[in-house]
């Protein structure tokens, strides 16, 4: 009997054991796997200390992990995907005033979205991180840009890597469906049953 008792007290120990080890190494994973480019890009900032850049990144999950993206209207998609163009073809003749229009647009698009207001970029940057990791540094890229660090190539490059933030900003929230296809596809089928 004594035995038996030992066996299962040493059973719930190591159980003990492996849900506490799990429940601290998922901070660090979980962040990493949610966060991917943005954790290392946050680790590097605080030095290597991995436990500050969690704890920000932790922070930020707390501030605007809520956050509900805000359809956008079919009208607006389409004039912000005019805008863009716009920008990518005034690249060419006026590289510096692209990127700073692309900024702006990018700003405005975000807020739009639900996204805190482009009067902060940091705050910006910081909740688009929480839910876009893997497009945000582009967006950066962008706003250095315009601050005049770096040339022609630079600022080509910048535009092109936040080309992804503003596809994704751009598309309908996850899950949501797109009412224009799915408007078009009825039609299409009732037209092909007439």
């Amino acid at each position: 009997m004594t035995t038996v008792v030992i066996i299962v007290a040493v059973v719930l120990v190591a159980a003990l054991a492996l849900l506490l080890a799990r429940s601290r190494g998922t901070g660090g994973r979980g962040l990493r796997r949610r966060f991917g480019p943005e954790y290392d890009r946050t680790v590097a900032r605080h030095d290597g200390d991995t436990k500050a850049a969690e704890h920000e990144l932790s922070e930020r999950v707390k501030l605007h992990g809520s956050l509900t993206e805000r359809p956008l209207r079919p009208e607006a998609r389409e004039a912000y995907a005019r805008r863009w163009a716009e920008v990518q073809e005034q690249f060419i003749d006026s590289p510096r005033d692209a990127v700073v229009e692309a900024d702006a647009l990018l700003a405005q698009l975000a807020r739009d979205r639900g996204f805190p207001g482009g009067d902060s970029f940091e705050e910006q940057t910081a909740a688009l991180s929480v839910h876009h990791a893997e497009q945000v540094d582009g967006y950066r890229r962008v706003h250095t840009a315009v601050r005049g660090q770096g040339g022609t190539e630079e600022m080509r490059k910048a535009l092109i890597e936040s080309r992804a933030l503003f596809d994704v900003l751009l598309a309908d929230a996850p899950g949501e469906p797109d009412r224009t296809d799915r408007t078009d596809r009825h039609e299409t089928k009732g037209s092909a049953a007439a």
